[in-house]
């Protein structure tokens, strides 16, 4: 007879993964957030090896949001000593701010984390990642071809490098479906081990307000204009590269972009990154050729991911690494991302809040904004009567070397170091202005703030994309 080679990975419980991976105390445990606010692995696997008694692990979640409040619990209680991260929010992001842990919180981009994954400096020993649908041999992914109103998250990206480079891989899913579950997202020999659980995330949190059309006359104003910028550069031509972000202001700009290809006939050969609805929009109107997704940001995008094939799911480690040129980012004609704040040199914010308290994630700021022809920063002056655009940051994210165009509902700014792009503009009738003059309505509107006191304890430590330290985030006082 035959020996029998079929790869059955199911075991029973969290704690027999656990146990079969000879996790340790001290070890490193990884997680992905695309179930974003509906994510109920974390906080299912951490509570499972409290339970186990494990001390002192190092959780390497590629983000976390409201939903994982239930960590500083076990942050108390010695379960968790250490976080490395893209992103922090909610109460547990406050309470870190506020001095929660000994070890300061380490922070990288998308891509900083994959090439941190890939080199060895962040060595993943067990990694613990959610998935809609996984057969008995591993093959894992974000939706369920065999259940239609399975859970999805669309693609897993981020979980990807995870999966590929962790000593030991256990995929937790609630559907277990038959062999091969194909197109997958992580392959059968990335996975050690399969846990059935019975429910894997909310659906209502996986896909909650991650995109919306704004109706806000500031962010109109700044989407159309950056929508102008991107016209007067003379990057909208066939076989152009974009990428924009899930905000309001982003969102508008896709549509403003649309109108202009439609009246110049243009199609781009890729939109790039977090895939929106409106994204799938272009493409199934003809107007963007391939979808390359690390991140499906609503339902339209995760479906479309599903059912059709010029749309794919790429790696952390594809989309954004700085190891080598070939990357997606660095074949990028132009980016249009946010910003918590600016300053005058152009550098950008969007970890921490005007309070400096922890309040987002680096993402692929970085990483795009290197890597793209032309990075253009979309940020208003203020929000309520908050400066936005400073002297300096609180939080440097992303380098103003990297920034070339910033865009506020005032006008325009052009980084000196592209006075080429300068010149185009003007000559396109654009509201250029100097970034000091900006600085200066700015104070008009909201007076010159009181400096934040903080203590000297460091809560968390900013890394660039190809792992130096670019600032350190203090406790505040």
């Amino acid at each position: 007879m035959k020996n029998n080679l079929k790869g059955d990975k199911l075991v029973a419980s969290i704690e027999e993964a656990a146990k079969l991976c000879d996790l340790k105390n001290g070890q490193t445990i990884s997680f992905h957030h695309h179930f974003r606010d509906g994510d109920y692995i974390v906080n299912m696997v951490i509570q499972k090896l409290a339970e186990m008694g494990f001390k002192n692990l190092v959780l390497a979640a590629s983000s976390l949001t409201d939903c994982h409040v239930d960590l500083i619990e076990y942050i108390k209680s010695g379960v968790i000593s250490r976080i490395e991260t893209s992103g922090l929010r909610g109460k547990l992001a406050n309470e870190i701010s506020e001095g929660l842990m000994d070890t300061p919180v380490s922070f990288r981009s998308h891509g900083g984390r994959a090439f941190a994954i890939a080199n060895g400096s962040l060595p993943i020993d067990v990694a613990f990642l959610g998935a809609p649908s996984c057969d008995p041999a591993g093959n894992a992914n974000g939706y369920c071809r065999d259940i239609e109103d399975a859970v999805m998250c669309g693609s897993v990206g981020y979980a990807k490098c995870d999966a590929q480079y962790a000593k030991k891989t256990i995929i937790l899913t609630n559907n277990i479906v038959p062999y091969p579950n194909i197109p997958f997202g992580i392959p059968e020999y990335d996975v050690d081990y399969i846990v059935k659980v019975d429910e894997i995330g909310d659906p209502a949190g996986i896909m909650k307000g991650a995109t919306r059309f704004t109706t806000n006359p500031k962010e109109l104003l700044m989407a159309e204009l950056a929508s102008d910028v991107i016209k007067a550069a003379g990057i909208i031509k066939d076989g152009f590269s974009f990428q924009t972000g899930t905000g309001g202001a982003s969102l508008a700009v896709t549509r403003f972009l649309r109108e202009k290809m439609l009246e110049k006939k243009i199609t781009a050969a890729f939109a790039l990154g977090g895939i929106t609805g409106s994204i799938v929009d272009l493409h199934e109107e003809g107007l963007v050729k391939k979808l390359l997704d690390v991140q499906s940001f609503d339902l339209k995008a995760a479906q479309s991911l599903k059912n059709n094939r010029f749309h794919h799911q790429i790696s952390a480690e594809y989309y954004a690494s700085p190891e080598g040129p070939g990357a997606a980012v660095n074949f990028l004609d132009v980016v249009v991302l946010s910003a918590t704040e600016v300053d005058v040199n152009f550098n950008v914010n969007v970890l921490t809040g005007s309070d400096g308290i922890i309040r987002g994630a680096i993402g692929g700021h970085q990483d795009t904004a290197y890597g793209a022809g032309l990075t253009i920063v979309v940020c208003p002056l203020t929000r309520g009567r908050l400066p936005c655009l400073v002297d300096r940051v609180g939080c440097l994210v992303t380098p103003g070397k990297t920034v070339d165009v910033l865009v506020t509902e005032r006008g325009l700014a052009v980084n000196p170091l592209r006075n080429d792009l300068k010149e185009r503009f003007i000559a396109a009738g654009l509201p250029v202005l100097p970034v000091a003059e900006l600085r200066e309505m700015t104070e008009s509107i909201t007076g010159r703030a009181a400096p934040i006191e903080y203590t000297d304890k460091v809560v968390g430590i900013v890394t660039y994309r190809d792992g130096s330290v670019i600032d350190q985030i203090r406790q505040i006082r």
